[in-house]
């Protein structure tokens, strides 16, 4: 799963800072249900993805397109055509990976020579589109 490891990383380093400097937080009651971050309900509710078929990405590049979540073929397919119009020649050649970029209510990026696009919302929906 490669996909989920950049977003996952991320979400593992925010973790780690937010405790930084901080109180202990208070034992939770043994009958509470231990909490899940956002970013961790947002990737188990998005496996496992229909396909979508192919866009055009940065380049000419052929990319396969995923949908995860509550979002249509049609609206993946444009989400990833959007964003890859947006990207200027600087930010798709960035040594940090290109984006992140806000479309709307989606936010899409992806790591260093990372083959993977990952778009994603709040609410958990996202949509990857992966160079061939």
């Amino acid at each position: 799963m490669k996909t989920l490891a950049y977003p996952l990383l991320l979400v593992a380093a925010a973790a780690a800072l937010a405790g930084c400097g901080s109180d202990p937080a208070p034992a939770a009651s043994p009958s509470a249900p231990a909490p899940v971050p956002a970013a961790a309900a947002a990737a188990a509710s998005t496996a496992p993805g229909v396909p979508c078929g192919d866009t055009t990405g940065p380049g000419g590049a052929k990319t396969a397109v995923v949908a995860h979540g509550r979002v249509d073929c049609a609206a993946a397919t444009k989400l990833l055509k959007d964003y890859f119009a947006k990207l200027t020649p600087a930010e798709a050649a960035s040594a940090d990976g290109p984006g992140p970029i806000a479309l709307d209510e989606w936010t899409c990026g992806s790591g260093p020579n990372d083959p993977v696009t990952v778009c994603s919302t709040e609410d958990g929906r996202q949509v990857e589109g992966t160079r061939r």
